[in-house]
């Protein structure tokens, strides 16, 4: 039943403007609507998913610009101009983030550098901010969260039913930023951290973050066993994964493109003004959020909102598909995540050798036949952030 403290004459109006906001925003972005505001393109050109993506990086930073203010001028000494580096005296050093404040910071302020909005994870997650020891710069970042339940592509690789899923889901970990900041990612650092992400560095990390806790879903005290990390790409296939090859392995493997369903487009406050609506109505819905689905919530909410509002639950099919990449840790983590085995056989990637790895294959090679790095000036930053001038 609605709650009787608004009339149906107030509720209809607020019905009609959350459905013209609705369109008009999906408009704005440049999806083109059909009969019944059916999404009719479902093939998108990476400039036309960076137009999609656009108007919300700009809220994105229009609400973060306090924070910019304030953060900075104190922390641009982490970020480097090209002049900064030296590329034969990179010393690549990933650094947890903990309780620094100021870490926490720089990583924030990093993730804002990236044309596609970051998300900011759900569950379990931790930060890593990877420097150049020779100029106390950062070179680019990585952060871990929950993987989502549901991923088709992921789950056909690993051949997983639900019950296998639910029971072996918490041994993987999704790269939710990866990447490197200029100049660096200029200088292929984007790789040396997709490298970092499957080394021994990191699997020693998660073991000793996670070890011992209980698991919300199962109940259960978790080994810390990291078995596999995946990653997807905004813009479809990814020049970061694709061919990256450790010790005459794939790193990354492309398993197929996500379904290309879900709500980030609808931005700018829309989610909000939608759940205040369901409030509003008195529908069960918002009430019905259960932590390790998140982002299925999130998609019930909007549904059972479009329901409300007789627009087409094919709005939240936005059909931008991001590409699925695995990054197995163990020559058997298919099949240990499949309950088949019980151990797993690592890989060995010792954070020095894969460094000096990166160092021969990529960074020496790209320095060498392209200087373009050193134009990059970090006064930069200030236009990056939208830094406005009060």
């Amino acid at each position: 039943m609605r709650p009787t403290q608004i009339t149906q004459a107030a509720l209809s109006a607020r019905e009609d403007r959350l459905r013209t906001r609705l369109l008009s925003l999906l408009l704005g972005q440049g999806f083109k609507l059909g009969d019944e505001y059916m999404v009719r393109q479902r093939n998108h050109s990476k400039n036309k998913i960076r137009r999609i993506h656009a108007m919300a990086r700009q809220e994105r930073l229009k609400v973060e610009q306090p924070f910019v203010h304030k953060w900075l001028p104190r922390i641009s000494k982490y970020f480097a101009s090209g002049s900064d580096v030296n590329p034969s005296r990179i010393d690549p050093e990933p650094v947890l983030v903990e309780e620094d404040e100021e870490m926490a910071a720089l990583f924030r302020l990093a993730c804002l550098w990236w044309s596609v909005p970051v998300s900011r994870g759900f569950g379990r997650r931790f930060r890593v901010l990877v420097f150049d020891r020779s100029n106390g710069k950062l070179i680019g970042l990585l952060g871990l969260t929950d993987p989502v339940f549901n991923l088709r592509a992921r789950d056909s690789w690993i051949g997983w039913d639900a019950g296998e899923r639910e029971e072996r889901l918490a041994h993987v970990m999704d790269a939710y930023v990866l990447g490197a900041i200029p100049p660096y990612n200029q200088l292929l650092g984007a790789k040396l951290v997709a490298l970092i992400a499957t080394s021994d560095f990191i699997r020693a990390l998660f073991r000793r973050r996670y070890r011992g806790s209980r698991s919300v879903i199962l109940d259960r005290e978790f080994d810390g066993r990291l078995a596999m990390v995946t990653a997807t790409s905004a813009l479809g296939q990814s020049s970061i994964y694709n061919r990256l090859r450790f010790d005459g392995t794939e790193v990354f493997q492309p398993v197929g493109f996500s379904e290309g369903y879900g709500h980030f487009h609808l931005a700018n406050g829309t989610y909000g003004m939608i759940r205040e609506y369901l409030a509003l109505l008195g529908d069960d819905e918002v009430n019905r959020y259960k932590f390790g689905n998140g982002p299925n919530y999130k998609i019930r909410v909007v549904r059972k909102a479009l329901e409300h509002l007789e627009l087409s639950g094919d709005l939240l099919r936005h059909g931008v598909r991001r590409g699925v990449y695995v990054a197995p840790l163990a020559q058997n983590s298919a099949a240990f995540l499949k309950g088949e085995n019980k151990r797993l056989h690592w890989y060995r990637r010792p954070l020095e050798e894969v460094v000096d790895f990166w160092r021969a294959r990529w960074l020496l090679p790209r320095a060498s036949r392209d200087d373009s790095y050193r134009a990059f000036d970090k006064e930069s930053w200030a236009t990056i952030l939208g830094l406005t001038v009060r």
